[in-house]
């Protein structure tokens, strides 16, 4: 099975800025072609999976049902471009809960995978896509290929002092999109420094 992980804010959706979050349905607005990138991944047949870390909702400043109305506003907008989002997994707990399922550990991923009775094998690693460290380090504690995009929150500039390096850089998502279905080069090819996978 074919499978992508995407980040949410700064890869689907506008990044609201550094401390702040997406709190209202009509403050969540989709990145230039992220839609065209979800139904091109899902008319190739992947199984694609969204795992955000929203700390808002355990500091307060939203409800769960604030996120359980943007993510449907999400979903739909996703449904009515021709795509489709298996699940969205989001961890909700502040960063001092020490909870296992807050990005850059891993379980959200290890529930996406349990829930279509897959996992990551040398043969069939998926994509995780994202736009920040914390991203990329997830990607790489759960085995995936990392594909840094800048259209969120950091830049090529964030990367000078990353242990973990993504495995491939794009602009955005729709980017990120051709060069996993082999359309376009990826602007680097550059491997993890000291932990590479081969």
């Amino acid at each position: 099975m074919k499978v992508v992980f995407l980040d949410r804010d700064g890869v689907i959706n506008t990044f609201p800025g550094n401390g702040n979050y997406v709190t209202k349905v009509k403050d969540f607005h989709f990145l230039p072609r992220a839609l065209d990138a979800i139904k091109l991944l899902t008319d190739e047949g992947y199984t694609i999976f969204v795992v955000s870390n929203q700390a808002g909702v355990g500091r307060g400043v939203y409800s769960q049902d604030k996120l359980n109305r943007i993510n449907k506003k999400m979903m739909q907008g996703v449904d009515k471009a021709g795509g489709k989002i298996k699940k969205a997994f989001y961890c909700t707990h502040r960063p001092d809960v020490g909870c296992s399922c807050r990005k850059p550990d891993i379980g959200n991923i290890l529930k996406a995978l349990k829930s279509i009775d897959g996992e990551i094998t040398p043969a069939k690693r998926p994509y995780f896509i994202g736009d920040t460290k914390s991203d990329m380090e997830t990607g790489y504690n759960s085995g995936c290929r990392t594909i840094f995009v800048l259209s969120g929150r950091e830049n090529r500039r964030y990367m000078r002092g990353w242990i973990v390096k993504p495995d491939f850089i794009a602009k955005n998502l729709f980017e990120a999109t051709q060069f996993i279905l082999g359309h376009k080069e990826p602007f680097s090819k550059k491997r993890r420094n000291n932990n590479s996978k081969s």
